[in-house]
């Protein structure tokens, strides 16, 4: 019988497996994630919840959510964030919780 020490370190190396996995599959497009677009008002409902915030890479016009400790992000206020989405087309998509800033699809 395995120890619960082995059987705890084989679940950590499974999910650090499958979060490696997702992640390269996010950037090569690989497994399948299905990103529904999701309206703005439902996206910041999300983002409160997981205690997120809007920010804005510094230097940049690039938008994402943030948590607000990482110096290279300014955090800026829900108005500005919709207005940025707005102006550059982009919209929010959702997998699962997994919220993601892009370029809206054309109809």
């Amino acid at each position: 019988m395995r120890s619960s020490k082995a059987k705890n370190n084989n679940y950590i190396a499974t999910s650090i497996y499958i979060r490696a996995r997702l992640v390269v599959g996010l950037r090569l497009g690989g497994i399948g994630l299905v990103m529904e677009p999701v309206s703005i008002e439902a996206a910041i409902e999300k983002a409160k919840k997981k205690g997120l915030r809007p920010g804005r890479v510094k230097g940049t016009d690039g938008i994402q959510f943030t948590k607000g400790r990482n110096d290279r992000i300014e955090v800026i206020s829900w108005e500005e964030f919709r207005s940025t989405l707005s102006d550059r087309r982009l919209e929010v998509f959702d997998s699962n919780g997994f919220m993601k800033i892009m370029k809206k699809r054309d109809s």
